[in-house]
C-alpha cells in the first residue's frame, strides 16, 4: 500500500472518529503528495524517496513552527503544531539515535577517508544520502563537527 493510500484510508477514519487535529495534518500530508505529482516533470507517481523528503519537510516545517510559537508564548499554535507533527512522525521511518548516527558516521569518515574539519563536504555528502529521512541533518552536522576535529 502505497503512502498516498494509507493516508486516504487514515483520512476515513479520522473523519468516522471525528478527530480534527489528526484529519488536518492527514489532509496537509495528501496535499503535499498531490502537489508533487502534478509537479512539472513529475510522472504522476512519487517514489518512496519523495515522498520521505515531503515528509520529512513537513516535520522539520512543524518543529520551527512550534519552536518559534513557544519562544512567543503561544501555546495554543505551539500544541497544535506538534500535534500535527505527531501525526507525520507516524508515516516517517524510525529515526536513529545520536549513538546510532555517531556509530554510522564513524563508517563513513573512514570510507571516505576524512582527516579534518577540512573534509566536512565530503562527509556531509555520503551522511546526507546514508541518513535520508531517519536522522535530523542537523544533529548529522554536528555529531560529524565533533567526531572531525578529534
Amino acid at each position: 500500500m502505497s503512502l498516498k493510500e494509507k493516508i486516504d484510508a487514515d483520512i476515513k477514519s479520522a473523519m468516522l472518529a471525528k478527530n480534527k487535529d489528526e484529519l488536518r495534518a492527514l489532509r496537509s500530508i495528501k496535499s503535499l503528495i498531490l502537489l508533487a505529482e502534478t509537479d512539472k516533470g513529475a510522472q504522476g507517481e512519487v517514489s518512496t524517496d519523495a515522498e520521505i523528503k515531503l515528509l520529512t519537510k513537513a516535520a522539520k516545517q512543524r518543529k520551527e513552527s512550534a519552536e518559534v510559537y513557544a519562544g512567543q508564548g503561544r501555546a495554543d499554535l505551539e500544541k497544535i503544531e506538534l500535534d500535527e507533527l505527531a501525526v507525520i512522525e507516524k508515516y516517517l521511518p524510525k529515526q536513529l539515535s545520536e549513538d546510532e548516527i555517531a556509530a554510522k558516521l564513524k563508517e563513513i569518515i573512514a570510507e571516505v577517508g576524512a582527516k579534518g574539519p577540512g573534509d566536512m563536504g565530503k562527509v556531509m555528502g555520503a551522511a546526507t544520502k546514508a541518513f535520508a529521512g531517519t536522522a535530523d541533518n542537523k544533529v548529522v552536522s554536528a555529531l560529524v563537527k565533533s567526531l572531525l576535529s578529534q
